[in-house]
This record gives structure tokens, C-alpha cells and sequence, in this order.
């Protein structure tokens, strides 16, 4: 597949930014044609990643109870150079010594860490993502493959230790309610605009311009807009942006705004191909 030019919101139009950087995201890529990791049936895998963690805290009651807001937890935490949001799925691969003996520890208690988004520029954010094992390997070397699906959103209130691994106590993050505004309408101009970037993307790459269908798949406004932000691979302090968000009406006027910018590129690009059709 080709790559997309992924054109952020201006400076000038962004309500928020990202805790760790309050700078404008660099143009990068978009991946409009996302679709959720199935759960493989080797242990090859496309994503593999190393991990630093702590051993699992959190408490036993966290996983039977739905997360309040105002719930204060002891969560290991993985600062990773990507994003994770809700509902997404992430495939993980731990070798070094320190993280298997945290995996061993985990596996014996909730499956649950703490995806946390860093860089060496920008440090560690403040926001990130649970997320929970739903399948694991065991390999002879000690070397384990995860496959790993978002879930609540979390805030970092204090760090409890940095050594063996990082621990923090967290608490969870909502959206809040987004009163009149029309939720659905945005989101169903989202999807719109998702499609009109899958087709012209399709026909630069020489593709059939086949309209995509349902890129909902039945979701409500508010994990939509997680999906969509899911989408916007490449460019992780975009996403940690978003994920941040703690309205789904302005997250979703931010990915429209942000796709937009990326289809008036693509209708540029189209448009000197259809000329320079050589270029």
C-alpha cells in the first residue's frame, strides 16, 4: 500500500494538544485502510515491540467492576513509542530478561498494563491506555508473544516507583457529555470523509475506486471516534491528541478536520496525475 500524507489541523485551529508536546505534529501518515489485528494463528506477527513495565497492581476488584473516573489505582506501565486506543488490538513481542520476569507476574494476575505513549524528545505522556492480554506464547527461549486489546482510558496522578519498573498510580478518564451536539451527524460525516479518502487513495495507487462500506461496523459515536483516531498511523502525538480528548464531539471535529486537510492533498495529488500522468 502507499503511503498518505497525513495534514494535521493548523496550529491555530488545535483547542488541545498533546501533554508531553505542545508543538504542531509534523505532517506523517495516515492509514485510512485500519482493520483490527486478528489473532494469528503462528507466532508470526507484524508488530513486534520491546516493553518496559512493572509487575501488575491492580487490584482484583478493578477487573470484575466497571472503572469509575474517580478511581485511584496502582497500574506497571509501558512506555511505547505508539498510541493505543479503546478497542484496538496490539501485537507485542517481550525478550528481554526484566520484562519476561514481569510477564510471568502478570499472567498470574490480571493481564492488565498500562500503554503509555514516549519518545525520547518529548518524554513520557500523562494519558494512555490499558491494555489487556487476550492471547499469549510462550516460546522455549522464555521469549513471549502478546496480543493485546485497548480498553479504559487512564491519567497518571503520581508515580509510585521507576525501578524494577515503572508504577503509577492512575485514575480513569471519560468523555464528558457533549450536551446538543449532534453526534451521530458527526460521525456519519467522519465515515464520509474516510471513504473519500479510501477512494482517492485507491485511485492514485492505479486501484479500483470501490466506495468502502460501513467503516462504523455499528459503532457508537464515541468508540468510532477512538477507531478513527486508531487510523492515523504514523503520526503518534496526533493520536496521543486525541486520546487526550475528553469529548467525543471535539474529537470527532478534529479527525474531520484533519481528514479533510488529508483529501484536499489527495485531490491535489489526483489532479497533477491526471495531467503528468507519467509522475
Amino acid at each position: 500500500m502507499a503511503l498518505l500524507h497525513f495534514i494535521p489541523p493548523s496550529s491555530s485551529s488545535l483547542t488541545h494538544q498533546p501533554s508531553i508536546n505542545p508543538t504542531v505534529v509534523n505532517p506523517s501518515l495516515l492509514n485510512p485502510f485500519y482493520k483490527p489485528f486478528p489473532l494469528p494463528q503462528s507466532r508470526r506477527f507484524q508488530r513486534l515491540s520491546s516493553l518496559r513495565c512493572s509487575a501488575s497492581s491492580f487490584p482484583e476488584k478493578h477487573r470484575a467492576d466497571p472503572a469509575k473516573s474517580d478511581d485511584v489505582v496502582e497500574l506497571p506501565l509501558f512506555p511505547l513509542p505508539l498510541v493505543l486506543f479503546p478497542g484496538s488490538v496490539l501485537p507485542l513481542q517481550i525478550f528481554e530478561f526484566r520484562y519476561r520476569i514481569m510477564m510471568h507476574t502478570l499472567l498470574h494476575t490480571d493481564l492488565r498494563f498500562g500503554v503509555i505513549y514516549s519518545d525520547p524528545e518529548s518524554g513520557t505522556a500523562s494519558v494512555g491506555c490499558v491494555g489487556e492480554i487476550v492471547r499469549h506464547e510462550r516460546l522455549t527461549d522464555d521469549r513471549f508473544f502478546l496480543i493485546c486489546k485497548g480498553q479504559e482510558r487512564f491519567r497518571v496522578t503520581s508515580i509510585v516507583r521507576t525501578k524494577p519498573y515503572l508504577v503509577a498510580e492512575v485514575n480513569w478518564l471519560e468523555d464528558r457529555p457533549s450536551g446538543d451536539e449532534d453526534l451521530e451527524g458527526l460521525a456519519n460525516e467522519v465515515e464520509s470523509c474516510m471513504k473519500d479518502v479510501i477512494r482517492l487513495s485507491n485511485r492514485l495507487n492505479g486501484k479500483p475506486e470501490k466506495e468502502a462500506h460501513d467503516l462504523r461496523r455499528n459503532l457508537f459515536s464515541t468508540p468510532f471516534s477512538f477507531f478513527v483516531g486508531s487510523t492515523f498511523e504514523g503520526a503518534p502525538r496526533e493520536q496521543q491528541a486525541l486520546l487526550e480528548l475528553e469529548d467525543t464531539a471535539a474529537r470527532l471535529r478534529r479527525e474531520k478536520e484533519t481528514l479533510r486537510n488529508t483529501l484536499n492533498y489527495l485531490s491535489a495529488a489526483s489532479a497533477v496525475k491526471d495531467v503528468f500522468p507519467s509522475s
